[in-house]
């Protein structure tokens, strides 16, 4: 989603992703603070991106709010095409092989989430044994936070058609979807935790990205991307091989990273820029 206060980063975001990528079109969705003069640069900058409405989503039996439309949207749209959730705080700066391989393959893949242990995609059962001091959840992580709450109830959802449910603690502000996806699975995932957690709980925010882990995790062949090269950054020095950082919350503004990371992308980007108009 992009709004007018984060136009300057959204492009950041979607032109350095795509200086490396060198593939793809834009889909914007519209939170509903956009304006004319936004319309128009995202037109000049993005190819004339399609530009969709966050209050003409149909979220069913889903949640409104919280992104929800957004996951929604992406996996109507990836029914037939692969789709890539992108934040605005986030910036490319470097080669992607990791990404062109899941799109040539078809596979979906997600960022590394915050504060796991696990690492990979698991069986919902290891994924609670390694997830959860002694291999059980207490009563502060059912109460805690939405994430810790969901991740404490995943062996006892009933998901038609999954026999051995999977899941990661992924990231949506990176995500991608492979083409031949829909709504369905989210849509039964939302309902299961939703009644066991308590509709309130369920429209808390965070619910969107642990569905997304969730959609992700029981893909075919899904990909978690090596933290060493696209990292969540948490104010530490990345590694030598970082690709793509994604800036969490406040981190945005640690130490003048994040202006020194987008300021290099703005600079290759101007530079490919004139290498295309000297060849033309």
């Amino acid at each position: 989603m992009v709004g007018t206060s984060v136009m300057t980063s959204y492009l950041i975001a979607a032109k350095s992703l795509h200086h490396h990528l060198r593939r793809g079109r834009m889909v914007v969705m519209d939170d509903g603070t956009l304006t004319e003069q936004d319309r128009a640069l995202l037109r000049h900058h993005l190819g004339d991106p399609q530009i969709l409405s966050l209050a003409d989503v149909d979220v069913g039996p889903c949640p409104r709010g919280g992104t929800w439309e957004r996951l929604l949207t992406i996996l109507d749209i990836a029914a037939d095409d692969y789709v890539i959730q992108l934040d605005s705080d986030t910036v490319t700066i470097g080669p992607v092989p990791h990404i062109e391989e899941a799109i040539d393959a078809n596979r979906c893949f997600t960022l590394l989430g915050a504060e796991t242990p696990a690492r990979t995609i698991m069986d919902v059962h290891e994924f609670q044994a390694c997830s959860f001091p002694d291999g059980e959840p207490t009563a502060e992580d059912r109460e805690g936070h939405i994430q810790g709450a969901t991740e404490s109830v995943l062996t006892r959802l009933a998901i038609e058609g999954l026999d051995r449910p999977r899941y990661v603690r992924g990231c949506s502000g990176f995500a991608g979807f492979a083409r031949g996806s829909n709504r369905r699975l989210a849509m039964s995932f939302s309902q299961a935790a939703g009644a066991i957690l308590g509709a309130d709980r369920w429209k808390e925010w965070g619910t969107e990205q642990i569905t997304s882990n969730f959609v992700i995790a029981n893909s075919d062949d899904a990909v978690v991307l090596p933290p060493s090269s696209y990292e969540n950054y948490w104010g530490t020095p990345s590694s030598d091989d970082v690709r793509f950082l994604h800036f969490i919350g406040t981190y945005r503004w640690h130490a003048w990273e994040y202006q020194r990371r987008s300021l290099a992308a703005i600079k290759a980007l101007d530079r490919a820029a004139g290498e295309e108009a000297r060849a033309a």
